[in-house]
């Protein structure tokens, strides 16, 4: 049976017991949620976004052009998507703790191989399999969170949150990590893989220990904190190839930035200083994040919120392409770092409003795979109109992308013949 200590009061205690019960009950998911956040800050802020920095050095050692440089996180991206299947069949007899814990140990291993190698087709390998391990946690994660919300519903929208918005811790320690760890000499940028894969396995400490206690938590996972049996009715998911579509392009979108920013604003002549200054900007609103949207991912039932936050995503990543002033750059990170993990978020808030408790793992799956094959794309499109029409015109390219996805997310409806709240 599910923990009496995570979940909610019940009916046969005094009204102040429930009140004191439910207030007590409501920090420990948080402080859970927050915990199983680090796990999102090795498979995206670590093993994905920390590149952004090392791009720069990396380039400039190994003679690469964009393209190449962009083809490193479309190997990434290609092994996300190649893990995404793994979980798809590895979830139907494997419990999504051990999932978790099986991609956080292979993370931190294979970024610190990353560091032993100086030749492209090696790394490109070790991108491929390092995003592999990476989706295992982000997915596995995304479903022990969802979990965690539903044993929470009060704060069903914060607690995912919560989870993707810990990403940012891992962008924030990826700007503090790599310049004080990329030394000035050949092949001196290993030396910050060697960092980052050791600030991998710290947060795997945390985060696994977490996810054993939501799995604990939650041991009878096809029912509800009240009891009530779920609909275990498939959704096809033509029901909502809108929110799917919309993703994609989030996809697409958001990567070209994620990848190519650190590199425009150097080209832009900033300083070290102000493009670390604005990377630690950046992870620290997507931690901020998780509040500033949470009651959006718990009233907006369709694409709405996808939509919302694709948009301003847009924005954000035109400020920059428009604008080559640190001004412009930080008010970029503080929208775009308040927003995009949101947007992630918002997939997995809408899969528990409109799924069955069943199919949360396939529908956060599937999001996933949309969301790699866009990462796929991204990076190689974006670097190559880079190459031939400059960085500012990759980012046009990127906002482009994040506005359609917003039109396309938009005109999703919610699944109203479905049992949506699971609270």
């Amino acid at each position: 049976m599910p923990n009496p200590e995570i979940i909610e009061s019940r009916a046969d205690c005094p009204p102040e017991s429930q009140a004191a019960s439910a207030s007590t009950n409501r920090s420990k998911a948080r402080r859970l949620a927050v915990s199983l956040s680090l796990g999102s800050a090795i498979a995206l802020g670590f093993a994905r976004f920390a590149y952004a920095l090392l791009l720069p050095p990396m380039k400039l050692d190994l003679g690469w052009n964009f393209a190449q440089a962009g083809a490193m996180n479309t190997a990434n991206a290609l092994g996300y998507l190649l893990g995404a299947f793994a979980f798809s069949r590895l979830s139907r007899q494997t419990a999504p703790r051990t999932l978790f814990t099986a991609g956080c140990v292979a993370t931190a291993l294979l970024m610190a191989l990353s560091g032993t190698v100086t030749q492209t087709n090696t790394l490109l390998v070790l991108r491929v399999l390092t995003g592999a391990g990476s989706a295992l946690v982000f997915v596995s994660g995304g479903v022990l969170a969802a979990r965690l919300a539903s044993l929470s519903p009060r704060d069903s929208g914060l607690i995912i949150g919560l989870y993707y918005g810990g990403t940012g811790w891992g962008i924030a320690l990826s700007s503090i990590l790599v310049p004080l760890t990329v030394f000035p000499e050949t092949h001196g940028w290993r030396y910050a893989w060697f960092a980052l894969a050791a600030a991998c396995a710290v947060c795997a400490m945390v985060a696994v220990s977490a996810a054993r206690g939501i799995e604990t938590a939650s041991s009878k996972p096809a029912t509800t904190y009240a009891g009530r049996a779920l609909p275990h009715r498939a959704v096809a998911r033509s029901r909502f190839a809108l929110a799917l579509a919309g993703y994609g392009c989030f996809g697409v979108g958001y990567i070209g930035y994620m990848t190519f920013i650190v590199a425009l604003l150097r080209n832009a002549g900033m300083s070290a200083a102000v493009v670390s200054g604005f990377y630690v900007v950046l992870g620290v609103a997507t931690v901020v994040s998780a509040r500033v949207w949470s009651g959006l991912l718990d009233r907006m039932r369709g694409g709405q919120a996808l939509a919302l936050l694709n948009a301003l995503l847009a924005v954000a990543t035109l400020v920059p392409a428009v604008f080559a002033h640190p001004l412009a750059a930080f008010a970029s990170g503080v929208l775009f770092g308040g927003t995009f993990l949101s947007a992630v978020a918002s997939t997995t808030a809408f899969v528990r409003h409109n799924l069955p408790v069943t199919q949360w793992a396939s529908g956060i799956n599937a999001f996933t795979i949309v969301f790699a094959v866009g990462q796929i794309v991204g990076p190689t499109v974006i670097g190559r109109i880079s190459d031939s029409g400059g960085l500012s015109r990759g980012l046009v390219y990127s906002a482009a992308m994040l506005a359609l996805g917003a039109a396309l997310a938009a005109w999703q409806k919610p699944l109203d013949d479905v049992v949506r709240r699971q609270d």
